[in-house]
Order: C-alpha cells, then sequence, then structure tokens
C-alpha cells in the first residue's frame, strides 16, 4: 500500500508541488509522527488506506462530463484522508484525530470530498446507528453536500441498493445510519449523536452556536469526527476567525491538541497572487479540479477592477479582507507604531473631522510631520453621547466602553453629541501641545453657522476648508493615503478605534475609476474616523508645500 502522506511531503520537500508554510507543518508533523510515534497512538497503513479504497471503488463523479464515472482522488486529498484514518490507538484502534479544519480556495472539491467522506463514515466505518450531518447557517448550503452525496449513491449500483433517500435523509438500514443536512434555522440541534459532521462553509457562519452544539453531540462516540471546511470569508471576528487562529496555534506548537488536524492552503504572501507559480498554495486542486484558465481571467480582472480584487484575494487565494468592496486589507492598513505626542514637538498640524449628532461617531484628528522625518502621524479623539455609550457596546458588540476607559473616546452630552467638545479638543492641542493648527478639513453636514464662527475665532477666518464626500473630491487623496498606508508612513499611534474604522471603510467605483469611501451594509461599522483622517489628509494634499515650509 502507498503511504501519501510520505508521497506528498518528499513532492513538496522536492518542490515538485509548491505549498504554503502552514501545509509544510502540518506534512511535517505527520511524517515525523509516523517515523517517530508517540506513545499510545501509531500509524496504520491499512486503515489510513481504507476510505480511499472505499471511496475510489463505489463513489461516482455527481457531476460535469464525468458524471457517473468513478470518484478518483488527488494526492493531497489521499494525503489528508491517510492523516485522518490513519493514527490510532495501540489496543484500542479508535483514531486519534476528531477534529479537521480544511481551508481551501473555492471550487478545490472541498464539498464534494466531504460528500464520499459521509457516505464512507455512515456505511463503512463500522458504526451503529451512525449519524452523519452537514451544517451551514441555512439549510440551502448544507443540503448541497447532501444532495452530492445522494448523487453520488444514486449512480453507484452497489450503494443505491442499500442507502435509501428518505423525506428528510439518507439512510442504511443494515446499521440504521444516516446522513442528514442541518442548518441554524432548523427546528431543533438538541439530543443529536453526531458520529460525522461537516461544517461547511465555516467563513459564512456568523453565530457559533450551531458549531458548539454539533461539537458537543459527538461526545458519546467512541471515534466521531468534525470536519469544518471553508474559503475565507468577509466575515470578520467571527467563528471561522477563532478555529483558524486555533489551527495556526497549534500547528505553531503554542497549543498541544493532538486530536486536531489543520489543513490550511493559503499564500504566504499576498503578492504571490500576482506570481501563477504560487497559486497552488491555496489551489491544491489547481489543474486537477480547478481550472486554471478560469483562475487566471478572475486574476486578470481583479487586476483592473479594485471592487473585485478583495473576492478574488479572499476566495481564491484565503487571504483577509474586510468586505467584498473594502477600500484596505488587514495587512496594509495595520500600523503598529506608536508615538508619544507630548514629546513628538510638533510646531503645527492640519486638523479633519467628521461630525455626528446620536448614531454615528463624531470622530475628529490632527494630522502632523516633522522636519526631516517622512512620516505623517495623525492623533485621533473620538465622541459619543454619554447616554448611549453602555448601550451601543451591547448592541453593536463594539467595546465602546473599554475604548473610553482607554481613553480613545469621550462621553460628550447625554443623548446628543456636543459639537463644542470637538472644538475644545482641539484646543487642547494648541494649549497643552503647542500644535497650532492653519487649516481644518470638515464635512459641513452637522456644522452651522454659529459653530463654524466659533472655530474661525479659535484658527482663524481662513482656517475652515469643506471637503466635499465624493469621488471627485475623495479619489485622489484615498489613492494616496492607501499607498502611505500601505508603506508604514501613516503612524496613527495603533489607535484601535480608527483601526476598526479603516477596516470598516468600503468603496464605491464610479464609471471613470474614481473611488469614494461608503459604509458597508453592517450599519453597526463606523467610519467616522477615515473620514476624519482623509479630511485632514485631503487638506494635507492641497496645502502640502505650504505646510511643509512651516515646519
Amino acid at each position: 500500500m502507498n503511504n501519501y502522506i510520505l508521497e506528498y511531503y518528499e513532492k513538496i520537500q522536492s518542490g515538485e508541488i509548491v505549498a504554503c508554510r502552514r501545509i509544510k507543518q502540518q506534512y511535517g508533523k505527520l511524517v515525523d509522527q509516523i517515523n517517530n510515534p508517540v506513545e499510545p497512538y501509531e500509524f496504520d497503513i491499512e486503515l489510513a488506506t481504507k476510505p480511499i479504497e472505499f471511496i475510489e471503488t463505489f463513489c461516482r463523479q455527481a457531476q460535469g462530463k464525468n458524471m457517473g464515472k468513478p470518484l478518483k482522488l488527488d494526492l493531497f486529498q489521499k494525503a489528508k484522508l491517510q492523516a485522518i484514518y490513519g493514527f490510532v490507538e495501540k489496543e484500542s484502534r479508535m483514531r486519534q484525530y476528531r477534529e479537521v479544519i480544511d481551508i481551501r480556495g473555492r471550487k478545490n472539491g472541498k464539498t464534494t470530498e466531504n460528500s464520499a467522506i459521509s457516505i464512507f463514515m455512515q456505511v463503512g466505518d463500522g458504526e451503529g446507528s451512525a449519524e452523519c450531518y452537514f451544517i451551514a447557517t441555512k439549510l440551502d448550503q448544507a443540503k448541497k453536500g447532501f444532495n452530492e452525496a445522494y448523487k453520488m449513491v444514486s449512480q453507484s449500483p452497489l450503494l443505491s441498493k442499500y442507502i435509501k433517500k428518505r423525506k428528510t435523509d439518507l439512510y442504511f438500514s443494515p446499521t440504521y445510519s444516516s446522513i442528514q443536512p442541518l442548518a441554524s434555522d432548523s427546528n431543533s440541534l438538541d439530543g443529536l449523536n453526531s458520529h460525522f459532521v461537516t461544517v461547511d462553509e465555516l467563513a459564512a457562519i456568523k453565530d457559533r452556536n450551531i458549531y458548539d452544539v454539533m461539537k458537543q453531540s459527538t461526545s458519546s462516540r467512541d471515534q466521531a469526527l468534525v470536519s469544518s471546511i471553508s474559503t475565507n470569508g468577509f466575515i470578520r471576528d467571527s467563528i471561522y476567525d477563532s478555529q483558524y487562529a486555533y489551527a495556526c496555534d497549534v500547528l505553531d506548537g503554542k497549543i498541544q491538541d493532538n486530536r486536531f488536524l489543520a489543513f490550511i492552503y493559503e499564500l504566504d504572501h499576498r503578492d504571490e497572487w500576482l506570481d501563477e507559480s504560487c497559486w497552488i498554495k491555496a489551489n491544491p486542486g489547481l489543474g486537477t479540479i480547478k481550472k486554471f484558465d478560469e483562475l487566471r481571467s478572475f486574476v486578470e480582472k481583479a487586476k483592473v477592477d479594485a471592487s473585485f480584487r478583495p473576492t478574488v484575494m479572499v476566495k481564491d487565494f484565503n487571504m483577509v479582507e474586510n468586505s467584498s468592496t473594502a477600500w484596505l486589507s488587514m495587512e496594509k492598513l495595520e500600523n503598529k507604531e506608536t508615538f508619544d505626542i507630548g514629546n513628538m514637538e510638533f510646531g503645527y498640524g492640519i486638523g479633519g473631522f467628521d461630525m455626528s449628532e446620536t448614531t454615528d461617531l463624531t470622530a475628529a484628528g490632527v494630522l502632523c510631520r516633522r522636519r526631516d522625518d517622512e512620516n505623517i502621524y495623525f492623533a485621533s479623539m473620538f465622541w459619543l453621547p454619554s447616554r448611549t455609550i453602555e448601550q451601543r457596546a451591547n448592541n453593536d458588540k463594539i467595546p465602546y466602553d473599554l475604548f473610553e476607559r482607554q481613553g480613545l473616546l469621550r462621553a460628550s452630552g447625554e443623548f446628543k453629541v456636543d459639537m463644542r467638545d470637538v472644538l475644545k479638543w482641539f484646543v487642547e492641542l494648541r494649549e497643552d501641545y503647542d500644535i497650532y493648527i492653519p487649516w481644518i478639513g470638515y464635512d459641513p453636514w452637522h456644522v452651522d453657522d454659529s459653530l463654524l464662527e466659533e472655530f474661525q475665532g479659535q484658527f482663524g477666518k481662513d482656517s475652515m476648508i469643506k471637503v466635499r464626500q465624493g469621488a471627485v473630491t475623495l479619489s485622489t487623496p484615498m489613492k494616496n493615503l492607501e499607498a502611505d498606508l500601505d508603506a508604514k508612513l501613516i503612524n496613527y499611534n495603533n489607535n484601535n478605534l480608527l483601526k476598526m474604522c479603516l477596516a470598516n471603510t468600503e468603496i464605491k467605483v464610479d464609471t471613470n475609476g474614481n473611488i469614494a469611501p461608503v459604509k458597508g451594509r453592517d450599519m453597526r461599522k463606523r467610519i467616522d474616523g477615515t473620514i476624519a483622517l482623509l479630511n485632514a489628509y485631503t487638506i494635507y494634499l492641497d496645502k502640502k508645500n505650504e505646510y511643509l515650509n512651516m515646519i
């Protein structure tokens, strides 16, 4: 019998197969485990190969030009199956690994593979009354894997004799075993006794409850298996992010979990999406399962279409993005450098603010530079009504109360922000830090004549400059600001509230390729800090020569 784990790893080591760091980590661990078994486990090549032989013998292609033909697994799939099923306890012969996460680019055979595995777990695993489930947020998504399993069964002369489709499941009468789709909107997930669970598109699951319930439902089985499959997604701080971080910690040795396997196919560096030789890192089925020409066409479109690029980066290469029309990637906006405004000796700064009375944040900032220093420093402050901070923290699931304690946000008014608190903050910068502000860029929304006069009284008649909020005005500043953020020239003091606003900012693109900032569909995600920064930066570009002469 072939040891596909060793074969796959050898090809990775030789460079015949290009693999990412996370895959090298996982297979390095597996090869070491084969060569140096750790009690009480050992590698059993017969048990490791059993599911492969079952699938390739009995399961049939469910769609496409090869529909009805025997299902053939790629080397990376065979290596994965041997890893899951081959490591067993010496005495009981029960499997070591009880959970696996598999992250691949879209259209790399994840659902097909797990549909076939579900049939094996129902028929070939020797488990009485095996309950096998496909789960997802919505039942329609859960049914994708279930329906593919049904098609495989229907086209198999032998399987179709014994596995029958009932109203809600596929039923194998000799062992009273079933395969069924479930979702978080199903009537009940309680009382299940799962033997095999496929968590389909983990990145689309917003509420981790369905995962937790199904994971707990395996507790009474001797060798149950939970298989999470997914591409990356646009929902952040989700069960996907949690499981991804856990998987990385296991691979890095920070967490010891000898029941958990992680197969993470992704690019090692963002710029690798432009290098065709690296595409296989996130797409292990490229050329056999996934069409190379199709991926190339997606990449070519993404090169010229900024609104399409995040989809390709996330869904084809498993890179982290914020939304389908995100302005900034996490890699671009991240800058952990900090500064102490009291020790910087800034002489002059350019202000910017974005005001809101009730719902949105009110945000303000000052952009500063120093002589012979290419960095741009941005200090910011945020405001919310005092009576709404705790409520908004609970409703929006954003720790505004913590941000207030950290000094990143201030309470203003009871139920409506007092706009003069923004003026007072700018005055503080001048009085406490000797930062003189010749210009302040602002969106005139919520700025009445009396407030405008007060600002002009403090900073000068020509200090207040309107910044119109549209693509004509903001496209060039946004593109320049993006470049400066990417180059890590914008030091925003690692302000987590501003960072959140930058991450939330999406773009709309007009027919001329001009871009403007917009909110996403989730109205809890605020972008006001981005607007304050952008307003100041727009004035900075316009007044740059004059400003640099001042400093």
